[in-house]
């Protein structure tokens, strides 16, 4: 279909952002909107605050149990984050989440 965009995780690069947390971007486009999964190691943890500027992030559980350092959420879960909100990610069990930035 003209316009259709796909990726599978499996090919997509693999970049360390933090030690046991690895980015896979999946899909960017215009105006900074982007797509990636997110693979977070057992007792790994973000260095510092993430802060969700421009705009919000939206997250999928897709397995694991993923912490904001507030609460656990479960495998299933979906997470809105507005814009200007910030939290500490983190797991205990390990994680892999889908992450959507709408507006970059």
């Amino acid at each position: 279909m003209p316009g259709y965009v796909w990726s599978a995780v499996r090919d997509a690069p693999v970049r360390e952002l933090f030690p046991g947390i690895r980015q896979r971007p999946l899909w960017h486009g215009d105006g900074g909107a982007s797509a990636q999964v997110l693979e977070m190691d057992p007792d790994s943890r973000w260095e510092g605050i993430d802060v969700h500027d421009p705009g919000p992030e939206e997250v999928f559980v897709v397995s694991g149990v993923f912490n904001d350092g507030h609460r656990d959420y479960p495998a299933g879960s979906f997470i809105h984050a507005p814009a200007g909100s910030s939290h500490v990610p983190q797991t205990t069990t390990g994680c892999t989440l889908f992450v959507f930035y709408p507006e970059g």
